[in-house]
């Protein structure tokens, strides 16, 4: 049972004649929020961990922007500080030491373009599992959206729609995703079939034509499943989840979408060292090839697969992008300018 407003934040906040008047209504769901998920987990035996927020590597995939750190001192081989976008590096490095189910709840920082549901600084909940099944973090996700509805009065969580991103496509589109492996075959279609996408002029990877068609063929229709699991990303998609044993066409990855935002990156984790390397000498590739500054590799993770991460999976969720479509709030990031 999750416990009422009144066990989490102190009564004498609540009473409105008393010495601290009454709270600020947004204010106090945010840190309820929080205080649910960490209930959540610490109820299930995971162990609540933190991570330095200023790194040496802070990220690989081109497409997540790092913020510089201006210092007078350096990290590790003599190398900037950055900003940290995910927890996940150090995250890996204690399942390298033994440490089983663990969480996370802190703050992210990325230099991304702003819109209504991004910001350079959010709040983002990661939590791993060693010895387990990206399927028992499907299972996590669904009884803590049902716990975090209910902590506020809710209990409208029709079950949650688990589908692969093959069967999204045929489903929508009639096509065959996986088919169209490759980048000419997936622009080829493209231009014949969806004109009204606009391509730009200059040399793209099918990572980019996949999202030119997800965001503008796919995405929209998301909305028509309020909770959804997209599952079983294409093998090109697969950043730092491994492929499935079963069909290497595809990976061990999901997505998570509430009311048709994306809310949380789950992954089967790849544990192979001389794999991560390879994925780090492709993205720091696409690094080069679009102009963007190239990463430093990823000392901390190479030292957690070299010492040893058993079979695991985790994922990534924002949570103040979690908050916002759950509960239906406009504004729930705190912010130096929406606090």
């Amino acid at each position: 049972m999750i416990a009422p407003m009144a066990a989490i934040i102190p009564a004498v906040f609540l009473q409105e004649g008393g010495r601290f008047c009454k709270l600020n209504k947004k204010l106090a769901d945010r840190f309820r929020f929080l205080a649910v998920i960490r209930k959540f987990f610490l109820e299930r035996d995971f162990i609540d961990v933190l991570t330095p927020p200023l790194v040496s590597c802070p990220v690989i995939e081109p497409h997540i922007h790092p913020f510089r750190v201006s210092s007078s001192q350096r990290l590790d081989q003599g190398s900037d500080f950055y900003l940290h976008t995910s927890p996940e590096f150090w995250m890996k490095s204690l399942l390298s030491e033994g440490f089983e189910n663990i969480f996370t709840l802190s703050y992210c920082f990325r230099d991304g373009p702003p819109s209504p549901i991004h910001r350079p600084q959010f709040l983002m909940l990661e939590w791993y599992r060693a010895h387990e099944s990206y399927h028992q973090i499907a299972c996590d996700l669904e009884e803590l959206t049902r716990a975090l509805l209910g902590s506020f009065g809710r209990n409208d969580l029709i079950a949650v729609e688990k589908m692969s991103v093959a069967e999204i496509f045929r489903c929508h589109l009639g096509i065959d995703i996986l088919e169209l492996s490759c980048k000419e075959s997936l622009g080829d279609y493209i231009k014949n079939h969806h004109p009204d996408i606009p391509l730009p002029k200059i040399a793209l990877s099918w990572e980019d034509y996949y999202h030119l068609l997800f965001l503008n063929k796919i995405s929209p229709l998301l909305r028509r499943y309020p909770f959804l699991i997209l599952d079983e990303y294409p093998a090109e998609l697969r950043a730092l989840s491994r492929l499935k044993p079963c069909d290497p066409r595809v990976c061990e990855r999901f997505e998570y979408f509430v009311h048709g935002v994306e809310v949380a990156n789950c992954y089967g984790e790849l544990t192979h060292l001389e794999e991560q390397k390879k994925c780090f000498q492709e993205f720091d590739k696409v690094r080069t090839q679009v102009g963007q500054e190239r990463m430093p590799e990823p000392a901390l993770l190479y030292r957690a697969l070299e010492k040893g991460i058993p079979p695991s999976a985790g994922i990534a969720l924002g949570v103040e992008r979690f908050m916002g479509v759950l509960l239906d709030r406009e504004e729930i990031f705190l912010t130096e300018e929406s606090s």
